[in-house]
């Protein structure tokens, strides 16, 4: 369920239509939920709500993208909502994993929700089979959205995620859609297929440990796509790196990216 922040004491909420919804996967590296955070960041987007479900692990925090003493002591939860209308842009940060048991359940009611959305996810998946990909990065598109930019897709020349053998050697011509460490990715995406909701999924190939390089190939992958920064040589350098980021992999990060 969505909640809306109590901002002057208007609790309607807002009117996301048209937007285009940004949500990472808990999964691999954290990859996806890095890459978020360099959006979030950059694009200084305003916090406008939180999304309570039952089927994340509680959890709370100082404000991870503070600028100043004074909203550093701002909490924030396990799953919270930010928009920038200007871009039409909504994203659900995710900062937990999801309860097994309860993912199944909770996924119609997510699914519900982004049906208000041409919406992404964001996932880092292991790199189990990387030695056959010449490019670690894959996308996924629902039929619906297939048919709006499919084309476009072509146009950047990126690769669709490759369906697998069920059955590897005892049955190849049977083939299934395969996301190793994507966690809740795969039922999300089939939910959606089924549903009629227009969604994407894109992919990145890594490994566990300090996956900051994997944010940044991520969140400049879906640049590519939806130009959130004007794309220049280096566009990592654009990203803006939030605070809460100091406190990654030992504080190894160059103190000039801050």
């Amino acid at each position: 369920m969505f909640i809306p922040c109590d901002r002057g004491g208007d609790p309607a909420a807002p009117d996301f239509k048209g937007f285009t919804l940004l949500m990472p996967a808990v999964s691999v590296g954290n990859v996806g939920q890095l890459a978020i955070d360099l959006v979030i960041s950059t694009l200084d987007m305003t916090k406008v709500g939180y999304f309570y479900t039952d089927c994340l692990v509680p959890m709370v925090g100082n404000n991870p993208y503070a600028t100043a003493e004074e909203n550093s002591t701002e909490l924030s939860i396990n799953a919270e909502v930010y928009s920038l209308p200007s871009k039409k842009l909504v994203v659900l940060q995710i900062r937990s994993p999801f309860i097994k048991v309860c993912m199944f359940i909770h996924c119609s009611y997510f699914t519900i929700w982004f049906e208000y959305f041409c919406w992404q996810i964001l996932s880092g998946l292991v790199k189990l089979f990387f030695y056959f990909m010449l490019t670690p990065l894959r996308y996924l598109l629902t039929p619906d959205l297939e048919k709006a930019v499919g084309g476009h897709m072509k146009e950047l020349n990126w690769k669709e995620m490759e369906k697998v053998a069920a059955y590897p050697g005892i049955n190849d011509t049977d083939k299934v859609l395969h996301i190793p460490g994507g966690g809740i990715t795969k039922l999300l995406f089939t939910e959606s297929c089924s549903e009629g909701i227009q969604m994407a999924v894109l992919l990145k190939f890594c490994s566990e440990g300090d996956n900051i390089p994997d944010a940044f190939v991520l969140v400049n992958y879906l640049n590519e796509w939806l130009q959130l920064i004007k794309s220049e040589v280096n566009p990592s350098s654009q990203w803006k790196i939030p605070s809460s980021w100091r406190l990654l992999f030992g504080n190894g990060l160059p103190p000039a990216l801050f």
